[in-house]
């Protein structure tokens, strides 16, 4: 089971969906926020959202995404999780090309490192709807 003892910081990094609820806009339409979290510290370094009819972030979006983490980390992960429920064909593509290897596991092995995220997102988007 991966932990975030495991990593030293910069070494991994984990991408995942963050919300389970679609981000609904009054002129834009729906969205998903994809995040790019640090394995060890946990750090968010970074979201990028894209249309809930879409099953990823655009090439672009991607691109983005990490270009993000290397300008906060002033470095590239040697490693890249994405969970293997979620398509990230654009993402692994572009990490790829970057030397990143990138490393699909269940999500379950993810919780600990996402969990808290997810659940603070959710509860902050609780309380805008109120």
């Amino acid at each position: 089971m991966l932990h975030p003892r495991q990593f030293k910081v910069n070494e991994a990094w984990i991408a995942f969906r963050l919300n389970d609820e679609p981000i609904v806009t009054a002129t834009d339409g729906s969205f998903h926020c994809f995040a790019l979290m640090d394995a060890a510290s946990c750090y968010m370094l970074g979201t990028e959202l894209y249309p809930v009819a879409m099953a990823e972030p655009s090439m672009l979006g991607c691109k983005r995404l990490l270009k993000t983490g290397e300008s906060r980390e002033h470095q590239l992960p040697r490693t890249l999780f994405v969970a293997r429920e979620q398509t990230a064909d654009m993402l692994t593509r572009q990490a790829t090309r970057q030397n990143i290897e990138v490393v699909s596991v269940p999500e379950a092995e993810l919780l600990v490192f996402i969990g808290e995220a997810r659940q603070g997102y959710s509860e902050h988007m609780r309380g805008r709807a109120r």
